[in-house]
């Protein structure tokens, strides 16, 4: 190795490394910058998305400067405070990290605010398909049906259906809204009601006594999830805890010993380590939180 780079010389093997790097780059160019860009606009994309389920507007602008502010603005002021401070590296690496996460953070955010959303609505499903079917025995169309559960009901599912009425007001044929909604909720229950109504105003047949249907086989999906929870229960919290320990560990030390864990938040090496092992211990409750999780 060492005769090859005295025979082409220091500036030689750099310049082979960069035409190795440029042929991998050309080579693999389209996933790189498809991978740049999911991670760029790609990302403030997926999270106006999300709003918009949310039915949440904000300009595209303002999410940029939101994830600017969250990312480098947090990362930079991080870097300040240690810079006055005269840890400039210390400041560099806390910065970095502190930047990556302001970035990541906000996916998970909405990512539970949405999910949090759809079951909001799986729980008001119950009582928005019985009055559907009251109104459809009152002699009442599927789209007054409708209305009266907008009228009814409380947010979320009186925005969902309200925007099924704007979409029909405006042309859009009604079996089109209840795949819309089915798409804007993508849950079993509601995909098994957006299918039993499309069918069914295809075929004829009596809509009330099918939401009847829907509505106890509905009831008792809640009431296995309930078990299924109460049992996942135990696990959820011993992950928690494990989770938790080496923090309180750390602190304990602290208390107990401020010195023995001085040089963990002061030297380079040492403030690796934490969030070496802060990512790691993230990883593992992420981990098992998915073991004890059970798909419906």
């Amino acid at each position: 190795m060492s005769f090859f780079i005295e025979l082409i010389g220091f500036n030689g093997m750099v310049g082979l490394l960069g035409l190795v790097i440029f042929i991998f780059c050309y080579k693999y160019s389209i996933g790189i910058f498809e991978f740049v860009e999911r991670q760029t606009l790609g990302t403030r994309t997926y999270i106006m998305e999300k709003l918009e389920l949310l039915f949440i507007e904000i300009p595209p602008e303002k999410i940029t400067y939101m994830l600017l502010g969250v990312s480098v603005g947090a990362g930079s002021l991080v870097f300040l405070i240690f810079g006055i401070m005269s840890k400039w590296l210390i400041g560099f690496i806390l910065g970095v990290f502190v930047a990556f996460i302001g970035f990541k953070i906000p996916k998970p955010i909405v990512d539970y605010m949405v999910n949090k959303r759809i079951k909001a609505y799986q729980n008001q499903m119950v009582d928005g398909l019985q009055l559907l079917a009251n109104g459809l025995r009152a002699g009442l169309s599927v789209p007054q049906s409708i209305g009266m559960v907008v009228d009814e009901m409380p947010s979320p599912i009186s925005q969902e259906f309200s925007v099924m009425l704007q979409q029909n007001r405006i042309g859009v044929p009604l079996e089109e809204c209840f795949d819309n909604l089915a798409t804007r909720i993508p849950t079993q229950d509601n995909d098994m009601f957006v299918s039993a109504i499309n069918i069914l105003r295809e075929t004829g047949g009596n809509l009330a006594e099918v939401f009847d249907t829907i509505v106890s086989v509905i009831r008792e999906r809640v009431r296995l999830a309930q078990k299924v929870e109460t049992a996942t229960a135990q696990g959820k919290f011993q992950g928690m805890v494990i989770a938790f320990m080496p923090f309180a560990i750390l602190i304990m030390y602290g208390l107990s010993d401020p010195d023995s864990i001085k040089r963990m938040f002061s030297h380079p090496l040492g403030i690796i380590l934490v969030i070496v092992a802060t990512i790691l211990d993230i990883i593992g409750t992420y981990i098992i939180f998915q073991i004890v999780k059970i798909k419906e």
